[in-house]
């Protein structure tokens, strides 16, 4: 039987942060996994040349839809803790605020895409001969996008709701029906990697066919005409905890135009491959504790709203032992099989030798990652927007981007891959700090 809202003031934490964040991980794992078998598939079927055009465009079009992630979990941390609050005319609002607001500004950047292609390509760091397969790519994938933020504004709604089984239901969709459109496409119709393009895009239709079902089925926000009316208060509220995601998605962004620049100045088309293998596992390992952080984020809004204050202490100490542990092991599997894990991406001799060392030093810090962010993660529910926006910009923000811009001019390329467990130690050194002031001041007994 499926849990309700209510249930997130009831049952015992353990078991609910273990039901939220199984099938949170289970779904960023086959969100990753969409990206990782685009990469695999075209670094195998069609050359590494093609990785780099990747690395490229994904950040592009990532940072258009992560638009509906911010909405949808700045919107969701608002919801949760009217939920918490028993206010579900204000949870129902809150969803149709959502849905304006991603609908709006996904359609302006998608047109923002279309018109300036050429200019926001070369800002990302299309250059030399990576620039025609990155065009290639581009467009098919623009034109998915709104669908794409609908998906991950809808998914933190769902997750929510305590719901967070139909949220990983979307994602295997949109992951299988990739891996089939991808061998049809880029393998049997020999389409390279525009048929990547359209695989990614198809799967990301399918998936948002699959939330759009379940909103009108299955969910508890049951919107009338009413929800839509414009709240300048509510919007605000809204904006105001999106901002936190959104300005963390503008500094990664900035970030990876920084890094394609500096990586082709340092080695050329075969220092961006490298980073894309690296990127891409960044995004595929660390899935479980992402996935706790997820599972985390309802149980502790919820709770704030309802002024328990021992349960969000309790969700915030098991959340960060799980997180953590789990970190250990990836850092373990990553040590010790760096380099059958990039052979797996390319039969490129020179990417197989050079990445496994590169791989090893993003990941160096990885053990301690939980701290900063199950810590960001709690402001960011207790629907504290200063101090969360502050913290999530700590890594890539206030340290990574610094050590991109100094590093490599003293030691070169192994400066932007030793930059990254420097931002890791700093960032999580801040977050403890403040996690540690906010338990012992406000979350008292």
């Amino acid at each position: 039987m499926e849990l309700t809202s209510n249930d997130l003031a009831e049952k015992d934490i353990k078991s609910l942060l273990i039901k939220q964040s199984i099938p949170s991980s289970v779904g960023i794992l086959f969100m990753s996994v969409n990206v990782l078998i685009d990469t695999i598939f075209v670094g195998r079927w069609i050359g590494s040349l093609a990785i780099a055009a990747l690395s490229v465009v994904m950040p592009i079009t990532f940072f258009i839809s992560s638009l509906g992630m911010a909405v949808g979990v700045g919107g969701s941390s608002v919801l949760s803790r009217a939920l918490g609050s028993n206010d579900l005319d204000k949870a129902r609002a809150t969803f149709a605020h959502q849905l304006m607001m991603t609908l709006l500004v996904a359609s302006l950047f998608v047109v923002a895409g279309l018109l300036f292609s050429d200019q926001i390509l070369y800002a990302f760091g299309a250059a030399g001969k990576i620039t025609a397969p990155a065009k290639e790519f581009f467009f098919p994938m623009v034109l998915a996008v709104p669908f794409q933020a609908l998906i991950m504004m809808g998914n933190n709604v769902i997750r929510a709701e305590d719901k967070s089984r139909h949220a990983m239901v979307g994602m295997i969709i949109s992951t299988v029906a990739n891996l089939l459109l991808d061998v049809l496409f880029i393998k049997v119709l020999n389409m390279g990697v525009l048929g990547a393009a359209i695989a990614t895009g198809s799967s990301f239709v399918l998936s948002f066919l699959y939330v759009l079902w379940f909103f009108i089925y299955r969910s508890e926000l049951r919107l009338t005409w009413s929800s839509f009316r414009w709240d300048k208060k509510l919007s605000g509220e809204i904006l105001s905890m999106s901002f936190v995601t959104f300005a963390r998605q503008g500094v990664i962004s900035v970030l990876n135009v920084l890094l394609n620049h500096t990586l082709f100045a340092q080695g050329g088309e075969a220092a961006i491959t490298i980073y894309g293998i690296v990127s891409r596992m960044l995004m595929f390992a660390l899935f479980p504790v992402l996935g706790v952080t997820q599972g985390f984020l309802p149980i502790a809004g919820y709770n704030y709203g309802a002024d328990n204050k021992a349960r969000v202490r309790q969700s915030i100490r098991l959340s960060i032992l799980y997180a953590g542990g789990l970190a250990v092991l990836i850092f373990v599997v990553i040590m010790v099989f760096a380099r059958p894990i990039v052979s797996i991406f390319t039969t490129d001799a020179q990417i197989i030798k050079e990445t496994p060392g590169a791989l090893r030093w993003v990941f160096a810090a990885s053990p301690i990652i939980a701290v900063q962010l199950i810590g960001a993660a709690y402001f960011q529910a207790a629907g504290k927007a200063t101090k969360a926006l502050l913290l999530t910009l700590t890594k890539q923000g206030f340290f990574l981007i610094p050590l991109v811009l100094i590093l490599p001019q003293f030691f070169g390329i192994f400066g932007v891959w030793v930059a990254f467990p420097i931002a890791d130690v700093l960032s999580t050194l801040v977050t403890g700090i403040f996690l540690k002031r906010e338990m012992v001041r406000e979350l008292k007994s």
